[in-house]
């Protein structure tokens, strides 16, 4: 039986008792997420981001079929946690960088050649990270979170992880993005490549983005998420609050602002990370 078969059928089981044959499943399953192929989104032909909805039913499923157990390294920290999900192991073969000082990367996430991690940062289950992307300290590649190739996820940057419900697209980087310190993209927002986030930019499905360049305004709606334009530059802005109060207050709401796209200054602003590689 094919996998995908196999998984929604078990996930479909309401028994909480699980075979060898079922563990032996879910560990295949795993192992096909660690090396990228399976993964919880995708573009289609046309370029439209899909959610594959029974890979993100079977991490929900490892949840469910796993208990809790003891996974404190010696005389450290105490950690305890479902063991069908501990941390993923490297060798030399893997070709990612992690550097030392208190990451950690979740089994079931693909984390690709070339990868840099630096202390600390955490990738969740389900996440997918492309060739090249550096995964600065403090930073967060939520569940199922889908990073392309050479992105800079800079320090604290924060992107956040949709597993439920199992139809709702991840958060997406695509590729050549940079993403600012202490950013934070959640909610299924889709930022197209090449765009950069200056520090502070916060994305949400509720909050409208303003392009000033081409004077239009972006926000989720029913039918698709949030997305923002390869190749714009964001930055923290402000708009004023509406309504008698809010103006005789002075009052003013969060409002990230386009403020033109990518050129060649930009390119020169962001090359610097390169040499870090």
């Amino acid at each position: 039986m094919p996998m995908r078969e196999a998984i929604e059928e078990l996930a479909a089981r309401e028994a909480n008792d699980y075979s060898d044959k079922d563990f032996a499943l879910f560990a295949e399953f795993k192992a096909a997420l660690n090396r990228g192929e399976i993964r919880a989104a995708e573009r289609n032909a046309e370029g439209k981001w899909e959610t594959n909805a029974w890979v993100k039913r079977g991490i929900l499923l490892g949840f469910r079929m796993g208990s809790i157990v003891d996974m404190s390294a010696d005389g450290g920290l105490q950690f305890l946690d479902k063991h069908t999900y501990p941390i993923r192991k490297f060798s030399l073969a893997d070709r990612v960088r992690i550097v030392p000082g208190g990451s950690s990367i979740r089994d079931g996430a693909y984390v690709a050649p070339g990868v840099v991690c630096m202390p600390p940062m955490y990738v969740n289950v389900g996440a997918y990270v492309d060739e090249g992307t550096m995964i600065d300290s403090h930073a967060l590649v939520g569940s199922c979170a889908q990073i392309g190739k050479r992105v800079h996820l800079s320090a604290a940057a924060q992107i956040g992880g949709v597993l439920e419900p199992v139809g709702a697209v991840p958060v997406v980087i695509e590729d050549d993005v940079l993403v600012g310190g202490g950013c934070g993209i959640y909610e299924g927002t889709i930022v197209r490549e090449r765009a950069v986030l200056a520090a502070g930019v916060i994305l949400t499905g509720s909050t409208p983005v303003y392009d000033l360049a081409r004077e239009k305004t972006y926000q989720r709606n029913a039918e698709q998420a949030l997305e923002i334009p390869a190749g714009a530059v964001v930055v923290p802005g402000s708009r004023n609050v509406r309504g008698e109060v809010g103006q005789a207050w002075g009052l003013s709401l969060y409002a990230p602002v386009i403020v033109k796209y990518r050129d060649e200054k930009t390119d020169r602003a962001v090359q610097l990370e390169d040499y870090l590689r």
